[in-house]
């Protein structure tokens, strides 16, 4: 992952760029998450509080927030509008309204629950069929961990969901779309159910909870059980490459929701 930059340590021809659009920046306050990005602020500007976000334009994440610009003028509104890109002295940045909020609480019994699952449900509706633009099939993303035909659709799929993506304010926003896919409608619920696991919901509730979503709903049984074991071993390669401490408690998680789907199929 790029080192992470603080808005002052950037070339001052950068800033100024970046002030060409936003008119003068009067402070601005790093943001802790976001792995892929060198940087990722706040800033206060003449013109109002922007998100900024990016790094070098020939460094390993480039590609992402290349993404996120190409696929952000086709998004609803409960992504924030991407207002303007700078590509400048080696870097690109990404200028985004600013979204107010916290993380939604995953845990059970917790209110946020009912507008993640109206959020997801609304987003398959809007966002199928996926927008004309190039884009990476969830398939050939997953092609070694589950059978292309059962994960083949033509929705946009987020593909990142992790709770500090939303942002629950006056309405719930999903950010960071900088992983694009298309594919089916039910994945990004899939992807949602292990956190619900994680934040300590049993197997079969965060199932209840996902057929919410019609698109869940409707997915086979087939699908769910090689999504689930897919998804097991994914996170394995993940924390056997880079151990961090989120990986063993998901993949603990992704096990759990296996378990669970090879017990449902053998009924």
């Amino acid at each position: 992952m790029p080192r992470r930059r603080h808005w002052h340590e950037l070339p001052d021809e950068v800033r100024r760029h970046v002030e060409h659009h936003t008119g003068a920046v009067h402070a601005a306050y790093s943001v802790p998450t976001g792995a892929s990005c060198a940087l990722a602020a706040v800033l206060d500007t003449d013109t109002g509080r922007i998100f900024c976000k990016g790094g070098e334009i020939d460094g390993p994440t480039a590609w992402l927030y290349r993404n996120e610009a190409r696929v952000n003028p086709y998004l609803p509104e409960a992504a924030p509008r991407l207002r303007w890109t700078m590509e400048e002295q080696g870097w690109l940045l990404l200028g985004f309204e600013f979204a107010a909020g916290r993380h939604p609480d995953l845990s059970p019994e917790s209110p946020d629950l009912l507008p993640v699952v109206q959020l997801l449900s609304s987003l398959n509706h809007q966002l199928t069929p996926a927008p004309p633009i190039p884009m990476q099939r969830f398939a050939d993303r997953w092609r070694d961990l589950i059978a292309p035909e059962l994960v083949a659709g033509e929705t946009l799929l987020h593909t990142d969901m992790t709770p500090r993506n939303f942002l629950l304010g006056d309405q719930l926003r999903l950010v960071d779309w900088s992983s694009p896919a298309r594919g089916a409608a039910w994945v990004d619920t899939a992807f949602m159910l292990v956190r619900l696991i994680r934040a300590g919901h049993e197997p079969a509730a965060a199932e209840a909870w996902a057929r919410q979503v019609p698109a869940w709903a409707r997915a086979s049984d087939e699908a769910l059980k090689a999504f689930a074991d897919g998804l097991v071993r994914l996170w394995e390669r993940k924390q056997q490459a880079a151990p961090g401490p989120h990986h063993g408690p998901l993949l603990d998680a992704a096990r759990q929701w296996r378990a669970h789907r090879e017990r449902t199929n053998s009924r």
